[in-house]
C-alpha cells in the first residue's frame, strides 16, 4: 500500500494507491486501462479466470462477487475497494472493510439501495426526484391492482438481479398478467410504460467535496439493449439542462465518492422522468474515453481515491456504438470486419477480451469523434456505415 498521510490531509503520490474492483469484465477492463495514467494499480476479483480485465491489471483474485473469503482477500490488499457490478455483496463489503480499514466506495448503503428496484424508486421518489409511477408487486392479484392504477401498458420489473433488460417484462392487457408474474417469478415492481421522446443519461461524479457531471448523452436502445449513444444529445437546451439538474438531485441521494449512470428519460411534453441507476461508470459513458478530457473510468479512479476531480467537458460531437454477438449457438469468438473501422479517421476500437460470443453479449464499442460543431444525425449515420461489416464468423 502506498497512501501518505499528513496532518489535515492525504499526500498525493505516484506511484499510487492500489485500487480494489470487484468484478473484472469490460468495465474493470477499462479501469485497469484508465488507472496507469494516474499511477494507480488495480487488483480486481472475478469469478471467471482469466476475466477481461486480467491482461490490463496488476493481478485477479477468482471468487464469487459476495465470497467473503475473496472480499476480504482484495481488502487487505486495497488502500481502496469499489465494485463494477451490482452483483457485490454490500453486507460483505461492510465486513471486509471494517476488518480492514480499506474504505468502499460509493458506500455499500448506497450498492444496497441500488440493488432492490423498488427501494431505488422509493428513496428517490422521497426525495422529490420525478420518477414514472410505480407500485410493488408480489403477486398476479397486486399486478392486477397496478394495472388498474397505472393503465396499460405497463413494466413489470425483477426487483433484484435484472440488467440489460433482463428482468423486465411488458404487460400489455389484463390479459398478460399471469404470464408476466410467472416469468419474474419473484418479488416485483410495476411501472408505468413511458412514452418517451427519447432516453438519455447522465454520468454524475462525486469526488471529495466536489460533484459535476458529465455532459447528456443520448441513448439509443434497440428490445431494450443499448446500441448507440450521442452526445450532444438531440434534446433541445432547456431539456439537457433540466436533465442534468435532475442527475445532481439524485447524487444528493446517494452515499459514497465515484461515478453514477443516471439514466432519465424525456416525456413527450420535455419533462424528465429517472428511469434507474449504476452506482459505477456504465456503458452510457464510454463514449468519455475519446469524449471528453476527462474519461468515466478515470473519473471514477480520481474520485474513489479522493483525488481532484477531472475536467467533464466534452472535446467534440461524439457517438458510439456497440459490438453485440449476433450468433445462434454460444462459440468461440471470431470477428470480422474491423477494417472499416480501423482505417476511418477519429474512429477508435475497443475490444473487451471476452473468449465466447452469444447472442447480444456486449464484446466490444466502438466510438467516432467528430469534427466542432458536427451534427449528431451525421455522425450516427457515419458510425453506423463504418461498423456495417462487422460480423462473427465460425473461428
Amino acid at each position: 500500500m502506498r497512501v501518505a498521510r499528513k496532518a489535515g490531509g492525504m499526500i498525493q503520490t505516484s506511484p499510487g494507491e492500489t485500487v480494489g474492483v470487484v468484478g473484472g469484465g469490460q468495465l474493470g477492463r477499462m479501469l485497469g486501462e484508465a488507472a496507469g495514467p494516474l499511477g494507480i494499480e488495480l487488483v480486481v476479483s472475478d469469478p471467471t479466470p482469466d476475466a477481461p480485465a486480467a491482461p490490463v491489471v496488476r493481478d485477479q483474485l477468482v471468487g464469487d462477487f459476495d465470497d467473503e473469503e475473496t472480499l476480504l482477500a482484495l481488502a487487505e490488499r486495497s488502500d481502496y475497494l469499489t465494485y463494477e457490478i451490482e452483483l457485490a455483496d454490500p453486507d460483505a463489503l461492510e465486513r471486509a472493510s471494517d476488518a480492514t480499514g480499506t474504505p468502499v466506495h460509493p458506500d455499500p448503503a448506497t450498492l444496497r439501495t441500488i440493488q432492490d428496484k423498488l427501494v431505488q424508486k422509493r428513496t428517490l421518489a422521497d426525495a422529490g426526484v420525478p420518477v414514472p409511477e410505480f407500485r410493488a408487486v408480489d403477486s398476479a392479484a397486486d399486478l392486477r391492482d397496478a394495472g388498474d392504477d397505472l393503465g396499460y401498458p405497463m413494466m413489470l420489473k425483477a426487483r433484484e438481479g435484472g440488467y440489460d433488460g433482463r428482468g423486465n417484462v411488458p404487460v400489455e392487457s389484463p390479459e398478460d398478467v399471469e404470464s408476466a408474474v410467472d416469468v419474474i417469478d419473484g418479488p416485483a415492481m410495476a411501472e408505468a410504460f413511458v412514452d418517451f421522446q427519447r432516453e438519455l443519461a447522465v454520468m454524475g461524479c462525486v469526488g471529495d467535496g466536489e460533484r459535476d457531471t458529465f455532459p447528456v448523452t443520448e441513448t439509443i436502445h434497440e428490445a431494450e439493449i443499448l446500441r448507440e449513444t450521442a452526445s450532444p444529445a438531440r434534446a433541445e437546451p432547456a431539456v439537457r439542462d433540466r436533465a442534468r439538474a435532475v442527475a445532481r438531485d439524485v447524487l444528493d441521494v446517494l452515499d459514497g465518492r465515484g461515478v453514477f449512470g443516471i439514466e432519465l428519460f424525456q416525456s413527450p411534453d420535455d419533462e424528465i422522468l429517472l428511469n434507474e441507476i449504476a452506482p459505477r461508470p456504465h456503458n452510457s459513458g464510454h463514449w468519455t474515453i475519446e469524449g471528453c478530457h476527462t474519461s468515466q473510468f478515470a473519473q471514477h479512479l480520481r474520485a474513489v481515491t479522493g483525488r481532484p476531480l477531472g475536467s467533464t467537458e466534452r472535446r467534440a460531437p461524439t457517438v458510439s456504438k456497440n459490438v453485440l454477438g449476433d450468433v445462434a449457438q454460444r462459440q468461440p469468438v471470431a470477428l470480422a470486419g474491423v477494417e472499416s473501422i480501423l482505417a476511418t479517421d477519429r474512429c477508435a476500437l475497443h475490444w473487451y477480451g471476452k473468449r465466447e460470443v452469444y447472442d447480444l453479449r456486449k464484446m466490444g464499442h466502438f466510438t467516432l469523434v467528430g469534427e466542432a460543431g458536427a451534427e449528431t444525425d451525421d455522425l450516427l449515420s457515419r458510425i453506423r456505415q463504418v461498423g456495417s461489416d462487422l460480423r462473427f464468423v465460425d473461428d
